[in-house]
């Protein structure tokens, strides 16, 4: 019940929670400075009074005894008498008192000092002041009083006889001056809480408005809106860098979705295409009572070949959706002149192009070896499609800055428009779907290229060939010079 009613009464708006423990740390540190400067205060007042009590002690003392003599008692009083005679008492002065054995008390308020005349509080208090122990004390006639700050010390007179001698001042003075202190704090504390309160009020909602305009926002994209942005203009501060964070993570997102929404079209789109061929087909042959062998066989070859482009198609689905797991790429030490030797001679039984080698990369790289050797079978496919029969291919490598190596393909095709340059690499990209499609192309091979490229930390990009078609260049890290151990 009590937690659930503390529950309810806290502020749960973010602008009142920061104002308030804006104003809880204020008032913190003005009740510690208080503490501090009002504890000052009375110590550094009470340490005056008691350096003068102490002074105008040893001045009384000089009056009783002169230096280097002694006197007694009853000399003692007398010289007590005229000196207190010349030292009136009022509110603001010194009250002085000396008690010599066997004479009557010498003071400049003897009134005070009378214990018989006075009503029992005075008399008490008398008592208390005739009765003071040696050293500082501070007796009160009520518990409103501020006190009489005294000092007691002792005299040795002729015969040995002790004579004792006060001096005090009220506290008063040091009451009312701490009282001022408090009265100014307490003034200036309202005042600067109050303008603390409204202060922090302001820059809370400062502070909170991008805030409730990015919550504002992440409903509309949880309700599936992804165009609002927070466009925060405020000074580069936190709210500034989150605020650019937020929004360019909604641009991404809506990058993101819109490649998705593209995606899931254009694979319908091609799922669909080898579908309907089936489809097409069975129902020619359903249409006749006794196919021949001939016709079956057609049919079954068409077939075959569509269902061996959704295989494909399938295939390299699947290989884009791993690129992003961390173990879709084994590194090791990989010989490139070799493996690219290697891989265009086992190319060469597969076309009748003219393929040949220009490496300039007799070291190591530290790759995938399977991979590697995945995108450029893309890259060599996909010039072979793009060249007429005995068309020239190129397969070259060279070392670049900073360990790292450049691998390409040219052919000598019709290339690849400069507008076309950055989109061969998105999936299902085509410049020419009509004619990839009659090849058996899935429209993802570059993009299972820039995929590999990327799965290694280097990238992909196109450009024009020296033989008068397209290059394609995959750029990647981890090349050094040297041979395997």
């Amino acid at each position: 019940m009590r937690r659930a009613l503390i529950a309810r009464l806290r502020p749960r708006s973010l602008r009142w929670r920061l104002s308030l423990a804006l104003c809880g740390v204020l008032v913190l540190a003005f009740v510690v400075t208080f503490i501090v400067v009002y504890r000052e205060a009375d110590s550094r007042l009470r340490g005056e009074v008691d350096r003068a009590l102490n002074a105008q002690s040893q001045a009384f003392a000089a009056a009783l005894t002169p230096p280097h003599a002694t006197v007694s008692a009853r000399a003692a009083a007398a010289r007590a008498a005229r000196y207190v005679r010349t030292q009136p008492f009022s509110s603001s002065s010194t009250l002085l008192y000396a008690i010599v054995p066997g004479e009557p008390i010498a003071s400049n308020h003897p009134e005070l000092l009378d214990t018989v005349s006075e009503p029992r509080d005075a008399a008490a208090f008398s008592r208390a002041l005739r009765s003071s122990p040696i050293g500082f004390s501070t007796p009160h006639m009520s518990q409103a009083d501020a006190g009489l700050r005294v000092y007691m010390s002792t005299l040795t007179l002729s015969g040995g006889t002790q004579a004792r001698i006060a001096v005090a001042q009220s506290l008063q003075p040091v009451d009312d001056a701490t009282d001022g202190i408090t009265r100014s704090f307490a003034i200036g504390g309202s005042a600067t809480l109050a303008v603390a309160l409204l202060a922090g009020v302001l820059l809370a909602a400062g502070f909170a408005r991008p805030l409730r305009r990015m919550a504002r926002i992440a409903a509309r994209v949880d309700a599936g809106d992804l165009s609002p942005r927070i466009e925060y203009r405020g000074p580069p501060n936190e709210t500034r860098i989150l605020a650019d964070a937020f929004d360019h993570m909604l641009d991404r997102l809506e990058e993101a979705f819109a490649r998705q929404q593209a995606f899931v079209s254009d694979a319908s789109h091609e799922l669909r295409t080898p579908l309907t061929a089936i489809r097409g087909q069975l129902e020619v042959l359903a249409r006749r009572e006794r196919p021949d062998a001939a016709e079956i066989r057609r049919v079954q070859g068409l077939v075959q070949a569509e269902v061996d482009r959704m295989t494909r198609l399938t295939e390299d689905l699947l290989l884009l959706a791993h690129t992003d797991e961390s173990r879709f790429i084994r590194r090791e030490p990989v010989p490139l002149e070799s493996f690219l030797s290697d891989l265009i001679e086992s190319a060469r039984p597969t076309t009748d192009r003219d393929l040949s080698l220009d490496v300039h990369t007799p070291g190591l790289l530290n790759a995938d070896p399977d991979r590697l050797a995945q995108a450029l079978r893309n890259l060599l496919r996909n010039a072979a499609e793009q060249t007429a029969a005995g068309g020239r291919i190129e397969l070259g490598s060279s070392e670049a800055a900073d360990g790292r190596a450049l691998i390409w393909v040219d052919d000598d095709g019709p290339g690849i428009a400069e507008t076309e340059r950055d989109r061969v690499f998105d999936r299902f990209h085509r410049a020419d779907r009509s004619r990839a499609r009659v090849a058996g192309g899935t429209g993802l091979g570059l993009a299972i290229v820039r995929a590999i490229a990327e799965a290694h930390g280097g990238r992909a990009w196109a450009a024009p060939s020296p033989l008068g078609g397209a290059r394609v260049v995959i750029e990647l890290p981890g090349y050094r010079r040297g041979k395997l151990a």
